[in-house]
């Protein structure tokens, strides 16, 4: 995959919405947008930028422009996680489970799950 550019705040939380409704059009993606509802140009205006970064795509009908991701979220949150440990963490993992151990208060049940994981992970690894 390319390198993938970052989104700005208000473009992730367009993205957001579209990941969640596959495809909509721009009076759609403001219906979902808490209050104070943006301008319909300010939402146009980003959905185009979203459509020039690659992450967007559209249907003409007629005027109207459906819109929807070309991007799936879960390869944007890869591209971004790694680059969050890299720059962050010193490229560990372990520092990053420690962060969110010490930082986020995880109760018993998540940890359970995390060390489930981990040794899914390792056990696939010796196979």
């Amino acid at each position: 995959m390319k390198e993938m550019k970052e989104l700005t705040r208000a473009e992730e939380q367009v993205m957001q919405i579209l990941w969640d409704i596959q495809n909509g059009f721009v009076k759609d993606i403001i219906e979902r947008i808490e209050s104070p509802k943006p301008a319909y140009n300010t939402i146009s205006t980003i959905v185009r930028i979203l459509e020039s970064k690659g992450f967007v795509g559209h249907e003409e009908f007629g005027k109207s422009h459906r819109y929807f991701p070309l991007i799936q979220k879960k390869d944007y949150s890869k591209v971004r996680m790694n680059e969050m440990v890299m720059n962050y963490f010193e490229n560990s993992a372990s520092q990053v489970v420690s962060f969110f151990a010490r930082n986020r208060k995880m109760d018993v049940k998540e940890v359970d799950e995390i060390i489930k994981q981990l040794q899914e992970l390792k056990d696939n690894n010796h196979e």
